[in-house]
């Protein structure tokens, strides 16, 4: 697999030739517009720094820690989101100059600067005639990656100004926001002539036809949702209804185009989810399958994959590398990051596909017995075996086995598991829920010192199945078996064969069931901690109801927790979860970031999103 290495041009030394004539020479530090397109080495650089500007998944807070997946083990960083407390003025974690720049590359410049990239590299390839084969890939490339930077706006703010050139001093720089519908279009244009163009396998860490294909179905799904058609219900009285969603058309043809645009990349016959064909001896098989996933560096359900290179990658974030010591457990020296929250925990179904539920006295005795295999593969519990521990604390736990409750001494006291907050190894961080993030983690590496080289995957087959499931169901509030079993059942069964497809039937038979609601716990459980949560409870529309529900963590009262940790020193609620976090927040206005203050005082053209005005 090909990595982006770059040669690192300065983007703006690009914009301009050297005009110095008095000098007659070309400096000896950069190039000049005419030898960069001229030259297709030094072309393919710059687009592979554009390639940059792709979001990074793995940091020390996740997309997952901004909503109910997970509870960050700094909450602090985390809190402006979760507690409503950003405005224009101030955006916390999502500021382009937060001090970790966990989501620097999706803010409102700096998905600018990547577009006038794009748009610099259009401009030059029509001003130098440029063509060939390399060439012509590369325009498909930047259309990718000005649909991906423009996607990102759309789901962040909603209708954005849609920019097409460089833009000078000299020029209007006072640019009106185009319409929900219009930045749709534009994506979608731009996607569809990245396909046109593309091959259809490729290196996938660079855009492909697949890859493009893909990511309109995820626009068009996350368009024809329900956010964006109930302005009236969430933002009444705005005057620019049109910049946050359709005012007109037809529901119905917009849920056919997700769904055409995602059986589309199912017929291309080149994708398959990793170990579909099953066959697993037992429950350790069908786990270690789905862990590796993850813990490969290429597969069929790749589609579109962002690699990671420490000592070429041109920034100076320490931190991007390590996806272990961020969340693996803190007994083990890891920091224990992103620890996936009760809520996340439940949603797990039985091995034979029935509901967990804290009411069933067996499964509360033996909560982590006869999961699906997915959980195993995701989630670090108390009692899981994970690795052999540090050489410097094996004495203390030799079988390498999670500690996260209080244990019981001889004398009556009870003393901090190994991976506690209150632990003896590491008493400073840690988790607050009792569970640790498994899925991404290679057991094979020490996170203390090195670092796992496994991409991030941007787009995999599965979600494709998946938005492909859930357009079906929303078009016509029906979905049939075939095709569940062309889509969500594969994603399903393809860890675990044994467990019951998700039918029309079982929906009959289960009192309390419905598809709706199936098929998005499908959703949720197979793409944790990927980032997709946040998105899905705002277009959704179920982020009110949602998000402010108070975090929690293990259940307590009833099961092993309450013998071994009588003295909890946490609230717990009704069912006997222990409460996390209390007080969280969510205002109707967050369904929208707001545009920064400074963007609005430099253009007065802008108009700011419901709420926050």
């Amino acid at each position: 697999m090909k990595r982006l290495y770059g040669l690192f041009v300065l983007l703006c030394l690009m914009l301009t030739a050297c005009n110095d004539d008095f000098l007659d020479v070309d400096p000896v530090d950069r190039y000049s517009d005419a030898v960069v397109w001229t030259d297709e080495s030094l072309i393919t650089s710059f687009v592979n720094n554009i390639y940059e500007g792709q979001k990074w998944g793995f940091h020390t807070v996740m997309l997952s820690s901004l909503c109910d997946e997970s509870m960050e083990v700094w909450a602090w960083e985390s809190q402006p989101v979760v507690m409503s407390e950003l405005s224009p003025s101030y955006q916390g974690i999502l500021a382009p100059n937060f001090w970790i720049i966990t989501f620097h590359n999706i803010t409102w410049t700096n998905l600018y600067k990547n577009i006038r990239a794009c748009n610099i590299f259009f401009e030059n390839a029509e001003k130098y005639a440029l063509e060939g084969d390399v060439v012509d890939k590369l325009k498909g490339e930047v259309h990718y990656l000005r649909a991906y930077f423009y996607y990102w706006l759309l789901s962040q703010w909603g209708g954005v100004p849609l920019i097409e050139k460089s833009f000078t001093p000299s020029d209007d720089l006072l640019v009106a926001r185009n319409t929900f519908e219009e930045t749709v279009d534009f994506i979608v244009k731009d996607l569809d002539e990245a396909a046109s163009i593309l091959p259809l396998n490729g290196d996938k860490a660079r855009a492909t036809k697949g890859a493009a294909m893909a990511l309109k179905a995820r626009v068009l799904l996350y368009a024809a949702s329900d956010l964006f058609v109930s302005q009236s219900l969430w933002a009444s009285g705005y005057e620019h209804p049109e910049l946050i969603g359709y005012v007109g058309g037809d529901r119905t043809e917009r849920w056919q185009r997700a769904k055409k645009a995602a059986k589309a990349v199912m017929d291309l016959g080149i994708y398959h989810l990793y170990g579909e064909n099953g066959g697993w001896k037992n429950r350790e098989e069908a786990t270690q399958n789905y862990a590796d996933i993850f813990l490969c560096h290429n597969s069929d359900e790749d589609i579109m994959v962002q690699y990671y290179d420490y000592v070429n990658h041109n920034s100076s974030d320490f931190q991007l590398p390590r996806v272990g010591l961020f969340n693996s457990p803190n007994g083990f020296h890891g920091w224990g990051g992103n620890t996936p929250t009760g809520q996340l925990v439940d949603s797990y179904e039985m091995a034979d596909g029935s509901k967990f539920s804290w009411d069933n006295p067996q499964q509360a005795a033996y909560p982590y017995q006869n999961r699906d295999p997915r959980f195993y593969a995701s989630i670090m519990y108390n009692g899981s075996y994970w690795r052999q521990r540090p050489d410097d604390t094996v004495g203390s736990d030799p079988e390498g086995i999670v500690q996260t409750a209080y244990y019981q001494q001889s004398d009556g006291s009870y003393t901090p598991g190994l991976d506690t907050r209150q632990g003896p190894i590491e008493d400073w961080n840690g988790s607050y829920t009792g569970y640790y993030m498994r899925k991404f983690l290679d057991p094979s590496v020490n996170h203390q010192y090195d670092k796992q080289p496994y991409p991030w995957r941007q787009i995999r087959y599965a979600e494709v199945l998946l938005n492909y499931a859930e357009a079906v169901y929303e078009r016509d509030d029906k979905i049939s078996n075939t095709d569940l079993n062309i889509s969500l059942n594969l994603v399903r069964l393809r860890v675990n064969p044994a467990m019951t497809p998700l039918t029309n039937e079982l929906i009959t038979q289960n009192a309390g069931m419905d598809m709706r609601t199936e098929i998005r716990r499908e959703r949720t459980i197979e793409l944790f901690n990927e980032g997709f949560r946040l998105d899905d409870l705002k277009r959704w529309k179920t982020a009110e109801t949602e998000m402010p529900m108070d975090i929690v963590g293990i259940q307590w009262k009833g099961t092993e927790y309450e013998k071994v940790w009588a003295n909890c020193p946490y609230e717990t609620n009704a069912e006997g979860c222990i409460i996390i976090e209390k007080g969280r927040k969510w205002e109707e206005k967050n369904y929208l970031f707001p545009l920064p203050s400074d963007q609005l005082q430099l253009n007065p053209n802008l108009q700011q999103n419901p709420g926050w005005e």
